[in-house]
C-alpha cells in the first residue's frame, strides 16, 4: 500500500473532479489548498491531510482516509475520504439551491422576447431625459 499519492491523482480517483486535467488545473488556479496553502498538482498527499477545495461560493473540506491512484467505483469512495466541511459552508449550499428556484418555472424554455424587454425594464429601468421638461415657462 502506497503512503503517499500525488494530489491531482487522488482527487480524479475519488471523483471530485471528472479528469485528472480538471484536477490538476484547479490546484494551478489555487482552488485547492491543504493547511491554508495553494497545493501544485505534484504535491504528495498522506492519509490524514485534509484537503479544501473552492468552487464559489462554497469551500469543501475531505479528509483523506486511503490513498489511490486508480479511479474507483462511486460506492467505494466514502472508505477513501471522508466530507468534513462546516456547516456554515453547507448552508450556503442550501440557500444557492433556494435562490435557483425563485425564478422561471423549469422546462419552460427560454423568456420571449417581450418577457426579455419586462425583465430588462423591471431591473433596469428607463427614465425620460430631463430635457424634455421645461419647467420655467409660464
Amino acid at each position: 500500500m502506497k503512503t503517499e499519492v500525488r494530489i491531482d491523482k487522488w482527487l480524479w480517483a475519488v471523483r471530485l473532479f471528472k479528469t485528472r486535467s480538471l484536477a490538476a488545473e484547479a490546484c494551478k488556479k489555487g482552488k485547492v489548498s491543504i493547511q491554508g496553502t495553494s497545493v501544485k498538482p505534484s504535491r504528495n498527499i498522506k492519509i490524514g491531510d485534509v484537503i479544501c477545495i473552492r468552487r464559489n461560493p462554497v469551500l469543501y473540506s475531505f479528509k483523506v482516509l486511503a490513498l489511490s491512484e486508480n479511479r474507483m467505483n462511486a460506492k467505494l469512495v466514502p472508505d477513501f475520504m471522508k466530507n468534513v466541511t462546516t456547516p456554515d459552508q453547507l448552508e450556503l449550499i442550501e440557500l444557492g439551491k433556494m435562490a435557483g428556484h425563485a425564478g422561471r418555472d423549469k422546462g419552460t424554455g427560454r423568456p420571449t422576447k417581450k418577457e426579455r424587454r419586462d425583465l430588462d425594464d423591471f431591473f433596469e429601468p428607463t427614465f425620460t431625459d430631463g430635457d424634455d421638461w421645461n419647467f420655467d415657462e409660464d
